[in-house]
Order: structure tokens, then C-alpha cells, then sequence
């Protein structure tokens, strides 16, 4: 089953900004430009790569190594 993933374009910091799972990109002086790098960043999600292990921090703050496909993309949509 793949993954969907939304970006969504709100107010943040003074300016606008993508969000993605709580986490903000940095700000951008217009709504057009954060969504012009939200639909960059949403396109380059959807882009095949190798097969990698990655380390990343669960929500509780426990590292993980697992390993990554890089044909497992997942599908992203930005939500203006």
C-alpha cells in the first residue's frame, strides 16, 4: 500500500510556510512562494532512489535503523 503524505500551505512565523506532519519549512514572504517550494518538495518525494538504510527518531524519541526501498514512494499532495 503507498503512503500519502500532505503538505499544507499556512501562515507561519511572520510569512507563509509548508507543513508536513506537524513540522513547518521555513517562512516565505507570500503564499505563492511557499507553494511553488511545497509543490517542488512534493515532487522530489515521489522520486525513485536507492535502497538505503536510514536512521531517523520516533515521536517517543527512540532512534530506528531500518532499511528503505527506493522504488516505496510514497504519494504526496500540496494542499493550497
Amino acid at each position: 500500500m503507498t503512503q500519502e503524505i500532505k503538505y499544507e500551505i499556512v501562515q507561519h512565523d511572520g510569512g507563509w510556510a509548508y507543513k508536513l506532519n506537524g513540522v513547518f519549512s521555513e517562512p516565505f514572504r507570500t503564499h505563492d512562494e511557499a507553494l511553488a517550494a511545497a509543490r517542488e518538495a512534493a515532487s522530489r518525494q515521489e522520486l525513485p532512489d536507492e535502497t538505503r538504510d536510514i536512521l531517523y527518531e520516533g515521536e517517543r524519541g527512540v532512534w530506528h535503523n531500518e532499511e528503505s526501498e527506493g522504488d516505496d514512494r510514497p504519494d504526496a499532495e500540496v494542499i493550497p
